[in-house]
């Protein structure tokens, strides 16, 4: 007798057993299930939503033809500048060697794409890399971008700070030679934002990591001095 309730208990424990692993089977096929739906859903919203951005933004005049960046010069020797307006390296460079650059420029050596990027959005609380990028998009509009970049170095506020109000770009919008109603109304509108986060986009799948990266050619330079920059692109003209 006991023998057979011994052999029962026993049976009902491996049904009890085959019972578990079945729950517990179909809860990892559910959580997988569950894990699957929200990747697709992830994918296909990201997707939505690179495609929007690629199709939305609006370019300024004097933009080159893919929309990343503000062309300045007819030169043969083609020169990137990736430079975001928050960065106090970028400053530098633009003290030190921005009249070499004016100067090829000038001297028909250089073709300069300026990409004014939004990297450092993280050091202002209003996301100043990106109102400052979009004001100079309002400049090239009116005509006025490298005037307007010259000064948006010279006035650079301090990383972690609020940056530059609306106000205070239109102000120097407008001591530049632009027409303020118009500049200010563009600036205000934040008509060229979407096109900031093009050319930002852009220069992070282009491989640039960092401000000032300044490419002659295609090719990073490192020596980013006078001297640098000139052989750099005498190096190029041969």
């Amino acid at each position: 007798m006991s023998s057979r309730k011994g052999r029962k208990n026993a049976a009902q424990m491996v049904r009890n057993q085959i019972a578990r692993e079945k729950r517990r089977t179909r809860t990892i096929w559910t959580s997988v299930a569950a894990v699957a739906v929200l990747v697709i859903a992830g994918l296909i919203g990201w997707a939505v939503f690179s495609s929007q951005k690629s199709e939305t933004f609006t370019t300024p005049p004097g933009a080159n033809p893919p929309g990343t960046a503000i062309v300045l010069g007819q030169g043969a020797v083609t020169v990137d500048l990736y430079e975001d307006y928050l960065c106090p390296v970028c400053k530098q460079f633009q003290e030190t060697s921005g009249a070499t650059i004016n100067q090829l420029i000038n001297e028909d050596k250089i073709r300069v794409n300026f990409h004014p990027v939004a990297f450092l959005n993280r050091f202002s609380t209003t996301e100043y890399s990106t109102r400052s990028s979009a004001a100079a998009g309002c400049a090239a509009q009116g005509g006025k971008f490298k005037e307007f970049t010259d000064q948006l170095f010279a006035r650079q506020p301090a990383e972690g700070s609020a940056g530059l109000s609306d106000d205070e770009l239109i102000d120097i919008g407008a001591g530049v030679g632009l027409n303020r109603d118009d500049f200010g109304s563009c600036v205000q509108d934040g008509k060229y934002k979407t096109w900031s986060e093009h050319v930002t986009d852009d220069a992070s799948k282009s491989g640039v990591t960092g401000t000032p990266t300044i490419r002659v050619n295609g090719k990073d330079i490192g020596d980013r001095s006078p001297e640098g920059i000139r052989a750099a692109v005498e190096a190029a003209r041969k």
